[in-house]
């Protein structure tokens, strides 16, 4: 899954000398004789800085077991991972980055280092785990040997510094129990995952939930469970972010309902529809027969949303607007997805930080 030009470099550099607190890193030794022995873990990240840090010391007072993947950063972040004690990966940048093939070259090399490892974490570089999560999450996978995936609640590390952050927190809720998808953070069963043949390389977004329809179509299933698994930082301060993280969005929405449109287990086709008539059919029904009167239905879808959530909750009518804007930029998207394919053009990753 990874290519021979990505370069592997073996942390071993004192992390005390880069004045990191080395208090996480004592405790490694210690678990050497924990359950997690079996389980390792996969970080990618990209001009992720601090943030990368938090979340290399919360990974490694877990596990010793730890590979991070680096898809050119500029701001030192494999200088900091190798200094840290981690195995670390800088991908080849003669092709294109995603986060897929971080994940796909971490679980090579990974598995490669440490061959008895049966269960793998994945984490994105902008996100520290909970204490405690590593042994809940492998014995939920030992206790059902038919679940490939299982994964906790994800939450933002500052929901209240922009509204963006809130948004993006009440992105990561949902009900314990099986569910069709996962996101970034989760953990995998190492022969489910060999089995579905990992992530695909070249999708640029919502490679997870297209990774969990082919883990479907095996016989496998993903489980969310109740409690804590990870912290997240957005760090959203601008509409612009927002406006291009809900792009990415729309991209994910179109590429991988178009990858799997004749699967039983297909997801988001419902999402495009959603998205075409209210950003696209609507707004050319209304330009077309000069029907401005037709404008109202935006009002009302947003009055309808907020109703459904709670018609006296401030929350709930901020939420609403932004669903109902939402669907433009998602717009955006779809269309860039649709005009790549027609063109040929191979789409670069989309970055919202």
């Amino acid at each position: 899954m990874s290519t021979s030009r990505d370069r592997t470099l073996s942390g071993g550099a004192q992390p005390s000398e880069n004045g990191y607190d080395t208090t996480a890193l004592e405790l490694v030794a210690e678990r050497e004789g924990s359950p997690n022995t079996d389980v390792g873990i996969v970080v990618i990240g990209r001009n992720e800085g601090q943030r990368l840090i938090d979340c290399l010391l919360s990974v490694k007072a877990q596990t010793a077991r730890v590979v991070y993947v680096d898809s050119g950063s500029k701001d030192g972040s494999l200088e900091h991972a190798t200094s840290l004690g981690v195995v670390s990966v800088a991908l080849d940048n003669s092709l294109p980055f995603t986060a897929a093939r971080g994940r796909n070259t971490g679980f090579a090399t990974l598995t490669a280092r440490w061959p008895d490892v049966r269960f793998v974490q994945f984490i994105d570089g902008d996100c520290q785990l909970h204490e405690g999560w590593l042994e809940r999450a492998r014995s939920f996978l030992v206790e059902n040997e038919k679940v490939a995936a299982v994964f906790g609640d994800r939450r933002e590390r500052f929901p209240d510094r922009t509204v963006f952050n809130a948004l993006c927190d009440r992105d990561w809720s949902g009900w314990p129990g099986e569910v069709d998808g996962c996101g970034g953070d989760v953990m995998m069963r190492v022969s489910a995952f060999r089995e579905a043949e990992g992530y695909s390389d070249a999708v640029i977004a919502g490679e997870e939930p297209e990774f969990c329809v082919r883990l479907r179509e095996k016989g496998w299933s993903i489980w969310r469970i109740a409690g804590d698994m990870s912290r997240h930082d957005a760090n959203m301060l601008s509409f612009r972010q927002w406006w291009r993280r809900a792009l990415r969005g729309g991209y994910a929405f179109a590429e991988v309902s178009f990858i799997h449109r004749n699967s039983p287990f297909t997801i988001w086709k419902h999402d495009v529809t959603r998205t075409v008539f209210w950003a696209a059919i609507l707004p050319l029904i209304i330009v077309v027969f000069d029907s401005p009167s037709m404008l109202a239905l935006y009002p009302l879808q947003i009055l309808r949303l907020a109703l459904r959530d709670g018609f006296w909750k401030a929350e709930s009518w901020r939420n609403a607007l932004f669903d109902g804007l939402a669907k433009f930029p998602e717009m955006q998207g779809i269309a860039k997805f649709y005009l790549n394919m027609l063109i040929g053009r191979l789409q670069t990753i989309i970055e919202y930080k």
